[in-house]
């Protein structure tokens, strides 16, 4: 994975720094010792690899295993992974193994879950930009294994026309055009409309993808009814686990949840050291 090393160098940094004063002061040098991350709830792994990867980019000798595979679905006391070495290096690492780990899997659990409420709609729950600065390409990654799919990665690899946009470019159909002339043939503009008189515009426009941002679902219905299949049609704007099936009910072909990142709480992961 592009750019994982920095991500964790400088979260190791974040937390060491210029060293870790309680494990320099009371473990002996070259102790080692076995431990076990432990799941404390039902959850669905995400980022095992990652985690494995924080104590080999410490010391590539310290012996990490699994017998879960990510995308996994794990109950209360489960051991995710053993794990043999110095217990220096495990204790440095410890902490910053298990916060990717834990926010990995909280969000591969919450996406499940939105995911099963939308169960025979044929509708598709995507993630947004909506993600901690730092690990967009790692909590995007456990979208997709909580069955989610990732919208674009950032502002650089698709076209998303919003509210802003518009009253920046001077209008909807201006906006598009102006889309069209800029882009290649292979991308596709997706634009955000609130009304149906902007859904219809929007479509006149040729836009490939309508977006139906905070709408209730009486006018999604109808808009779905203008748009017939001529464009991909997505909902947005305040999602929730209550509110998404009858969302999904309306016909849209997506629905983006920035909870599924924002939101996410961290799954309770502890590593536990044991004498030998």
């Amino acid at each position: 994975m592009i750019g994982l090393d920095r991500i964790i160098e400088n979260a190791l940094l974040e937390d060491i720094h210029t060293g870790d004063i309680t494990t320099l002061a009371v473990v002996p040098e070259t102790r080692k010792v076995r431990a076990r991350l432990v799941a404390k709830e039902p959850m669905i792994l995400a980022g095992i690899k990652i985690a494995a990867r924080v104590f080999h980019y410490l010391d590539n000798t310290i012996e990490f295993s699994s017998p879960h595979s990510d995308g996994s679905g794990l109950k209360a006391g489960d051991n995710i992974a053993e794990i043999f070495g110095d217990a220096a290096l495990l204790l440095q690492g410890e902490r910053v193994a298990l916060n990717l780990l834990q926010r990995m899997c909280g969000i591969a659990t919450l996406t499940s879950q939105f995911v099963a409420e939308v169960k025979g709609t044929g509708a598709k729950v995507v993630d947004t930009r909506k993600t901690t600065p730092g690990l967009r390409q790692l909590e995007k990654y456990a979208v997709r294994l909580g069955g989610g799919m990732n919208h674009r990665t950032g502002l650089y690899d698709g076209v998303l026309i919003k509210e802003n946009h518009i009253i920046a470019a001077g209008g909807i159909t201006v906006a598009i055009q102006r889309a069209k002339d800029y882009i290649p043939h292979t991308m596709k503009i997706e634009i955000e409309t609130e009304t149906l008189a902007q859904v219809a515009e929007a479509l006149a426009a040729g836009a490939d993808i309508i977006m139906l941002d905070n709408m209730d679902k009486e006018t999604m219905k109808k808009a779905v009814e203008i748009i017939a299949g001529k464009a991909v049609v997505e909902a947005s704007g305040g999602v929730s686990l209550l509110t998404i099936r009858g969302i999904a009910e309306t016909g849209v072909d997506l629905i983006s949840v920035g909870a599924l990142t924002h939101s996410a709480r961290a799954m309770d992961i502890s590593m536990l050291m044991e004498d030998i």
